[in-house]
């Protein structure tokens, strides 16, 4: 199940908030545990077990590792970090390195992916890991804890909510009128950025169909810089609008949720970029993995770089257990090594709009590696992009002749929000909660509508 469906946003959230609401303080975990375990079933009931026992026995080892001292403790930490990560190179990466390590003739029946492992893993993995630092005590109460892993406004596709962000709203929180106003406004703002803008970007050259289909014979230049376009601006209102119901939901039910997405688009280097999408990732890369690595403190500048290349590596690997993802990761993982020895000092001798142009095409080069898996492929696709009917002013203009009005202005639209601070205005502070109202339920009455008159409803980061 997803928020951006019929079946979640008629079916499901409606009675899930009257019964949230109505239960009162003293039952609101026990609704929204029983809520997150249909909800996750509902997609995926073979998995579920698996989540559950996961999660009861890192409840219990990591009360355990609380009271231990010495190498108990240290043991009882790795035990955590094997048992998460175990599962998450099991079930995510065995079908990989069968098929790149496994000899010829090796018979091997492919793992299915459960839905949100790379999520809950990481939750699971930074619960353990304060805890071992005595950054924070652990929870006395199992539910409470299969609450915070469980939760289903962020277990399918994020934000990563760390424990220490959420630590004194899982054992109380109270949810006023004007929380849950601003989360349902802040959730409509999402779902119409995925149902009206992602779904529709998606529909224009789509890479997806032409990589099924067997590749980009007959595509010019400006057909394929129209399509990585449309790719680019899909993502990020796929993910960030996802993101933003996720927030939303949080607020309404007594969550703060850590914000995702910070105009990433307007980045003026790719580690400014890096600052600004996927935060919660990319903060939760640095804090677990960058700086244990020795973070900026190393005095070598190649166990620097090293440092970076491993954490991007491991960055795009979270993202899918494909070669093209590891390229994907160290493509950005050297430009943020780049920027360090001069790039980004050379980009802000210009001015902004040039260094955000300049980050932007770099960002747009790199999801050809993202959205194409097949490394020959995205080859032959970067070529075709370079090829001299780029500079075809009659090409360009009968691609865009086999486009909608409607594609061309969304397309100028996402263009519009992604390079300005335009989309900020729209998160009316609670100030103005008429207007909050209005346009919350205009934008889902208007998004139902667009979700009841088409099956189309594709969804990127589902699949991690």
């Amino acid at each position: 199940m997803v928020f951006s469906s019929i079946i979640f946003l008629l079916y499901f959230m409606p009675p899930f908030l009257v019964a949230y609401r109505l239960g009162g303080a003293k039952f609101q975990n026990a609704i929204l545990l029983f809520a997150s375990v249909v909800f996750y079933g509902w997609g995926a009931m073979s998995f579920l077990p698996i989540l559950l026992a996961s999660s009861v026995v890192n409840f219990y080892l990591v009360q355990k590792l609380h009271g231990l001292g010495g190498v108990g403790r240290g043991r009882a930490v790795v035990g955590a970090v094997i048992l998460n990560v175990g599962l998450l190179l099991y079930f995510k990466y065995a079908n990989f390195f069968v098929e790149n390590i496994a000899p010829q003739g090796f018979v091997w029946e492919e793992v299915a992916l459960p839905i949100g492992i790379s999520f809950f893993s990481f939750q699971s993995l930074s619960y353990a890991l304060d805890v071992h630092r005595k950054t924070v005590r652990p929870l006395d109460k199992l539910s409470e804890y299969l609450v915070y892993i469980l939760s289903f406004p962020q277990m399918i596709a994020g934000p990563i909510v760390r424990f220490t962000e959420v630590e004194k709203e899982l054992r109380n929180r109270t949810v006023e009128n004007s929380d849950w106003l601003y989360g349902f406004y802040r959730f409509t703002l999402g779902l119409a950025k995925k149902v009206l803008i992602a779904n529709s970007l998606a529909m224009i050259f789509p890479i997806d169909i032409a990589v099924i289909s067997g590749g980009f014979d007959g595509w010019s230049a400006p057909h394929a810089v129209i399509a990585i376009l449309a790719y680019t601006f899909q993502i990020y209102f796929d993910f960030s609008g996802y993101s933003d119901m996720a927030i939303g939901l949080g607020k309404m039910l007594g969550f703060n949720f850590p914000e995702n997405f910070m105009q990433p688009y307007r980045a003026t280097s790719i580690t400014d970029f890096w600052r600004r999408w996927h935060i919660t990732l990319s903060s939760w890369m640095r804090d677990y993995l960058y700086i244990p690595l020795g973070g900026n403190r190393v005095k070598s500048n190649a166990r620097l770089y090293t440092n970076l290349v491993v954490v991007f590596a491991i960055s795009g690997l979270w993202h899918g257990a494909s070669w093209n993802f590891l390229i994907w990761g160290l493509y950005h993982g050297t430009f943020l090594i780049l920027d360090r020895i001069f790039f980004r000092k050379f980009l802000d001798k210009f001015p902004k709009w040039i260094s955000r142009l300049v980050t932007f095409s770099i960002v747009v080069l790199g999801w050809v590696f993202f959205a194409i898996e097949d490394f020959s492929m995205a080859l032959d696709f970067l070529a075709r992009m370079a090829h001299g009917s780029l500079f075809s002013m009659s090409v360009w203009s009968l691609e865009l002749s086999l486009l909608s009005v409607k594609s061309i202005f969304i397309l100028c639209a996402a263009a519009l929000f992604t390079s300005t601070a335009l989309y900020d205005r729209f998160k009316l502070p609670n100030l103005y909660p008429m207007a909050m109202a209005v346009v919350g339920v205009v934008l889902w009455l208007v998004s139902v509508c667009y979700l009841a008159g088409s099956d189309f409803n594709p969804f990127i980061y589902f699949r991690f």
